[in-house]
């Protein structure tokens, strides 16, 4: 079942002239998923400060009495070491090539690399019309803002250039206007009452992942995965109970995981819970594996098998 906003509309007019895809793309740890998340005003991204959070394409749709805007939260461009990295910068060409209006998110807060040229010739490939968020400004000096506002207003490409912070809302006001501006015209690509059409089951093993994210660190973050396995009433405790496991891909990994006496295991399966019946809104109860799965990343069946269940049927 997809995941619907149902007071989004409230009394809205549905025959808004205007729809179309926003495609936010960026490098790893920009804050696009912070970006999509803040302009729906609804969690549909998990969001953590390790880079490659976001590891598929992720939609957001947003119904107003303008019309409709589909955001599509990419993963951070990067040059791909694995399997799984290469269906990563896949996604991320393939939505950009989808995009109505192309919105780069930068991490301001960082100095520019190589990196960020291939990033400007990528998205100067597109003909669609092309905006910058200048990102993370709560943590830049107004005075080096300059700089980085001449470095992109020289590209020639960009019709808007707009610092903000996703995180405190700064600056964020100005965008959807900016956005909605640059839509065609055209009907809605999706009902008025949907938030995203991504299964409840995708986005439960994303929240799930999200907590491994929070508390690993070092090459953990990087090497595991999460699928829901199981999900069934428990009628008689009157509670949802999901199996999830978490996969890794060396036994060095599973044991630091697991931590000593279940102790790591435990603490994420609890942080998980929390979010997880708030989210849901009902109680649960969540049993979390662990399981090794050599060079997952590399196997197309594994990675298959973990999309699987990202849109709903």
């Amino acid at each position: 079942m997809a995941v619907t906003v149902a007071d989004r509309l409230g009394e809205t007019d549905m025959s808004g002239p205007l729809a179309g895809v926003v495609t936010l793309v960026g490098r790893p740890n920009a804050g696009k998923s912070t970006v999509m998340n803040r302009l729906l005003a609804e969690k549909v991204a998990i969001v953590s400060d390790k880079p490659q959070t976001t590891r598929q394409r992720l939609v957001g749709i947003l119904t107003e009495a303008r019309g409709q805007m589909v955001f599509y939260d990419t993963p951070g461009l990067h040059k791909p070491e694995h399997r799984m990295n290469r269906f990563m910068v896949r996604e991320a060409v393939d939505a950009l090539d989808a995009a109505d209006v192309v919105c780069l998110v930068v991490d301001a807060s960082v100095g520019a690399g190589g990196g960020d040229q291939r990033l400007i010739d990528q998205v100067r490939r597109s003909t669609r019309p092309k905006v910058v968020l200048l990102n993370k400004i709560d943590l830049v000096r107004k005075g080096r803002l300059l700089p980085i506002i001449d470095h992109y207003a020289q590209t020639a490409i960009f019709e808007e250039i707009v610092p903000v912070s996703a995180l405190t809302g700064d600056g964020m006001e100005r965008v959807l206007d900016l956005l909605f501006a640059r839509l065609p015209e055209g009907d809605p690509l999706y009902d008025a009452d949907l938030l995203t059409p991504h299964s409840e089951r995708f986005l439960v093993a994303e929240r799930i992942r999200e907590k491994v994210l929070e508390q690993t660190r070092d090459e953990l973050p990087f090497v595991t995965a999460v699928a829901v396995e199981r999900w069934e009433e428990d009628a008689e405790a009157g509670r949802l109970v999901i199996y999830a496991v978490i996969l890794v891909e060396r036994p060095g990994q599973k044991a630091i995981l697991i931590g000593r006496g279940g102790h790591q295991i435990r603490d994420i399966g609890i942080a998980a819970r929390r979010d997880l019946e708030e989210f849901l809104g009902r109680p649960l109860r969540l049993e979390l594996h662990v399981r090794q799965a050599e060079r997952w990343r590399e196997d197309p069946q594994a990675l298959a098998d973990l999309d699987r269940d990202r849109f709903a049927i």
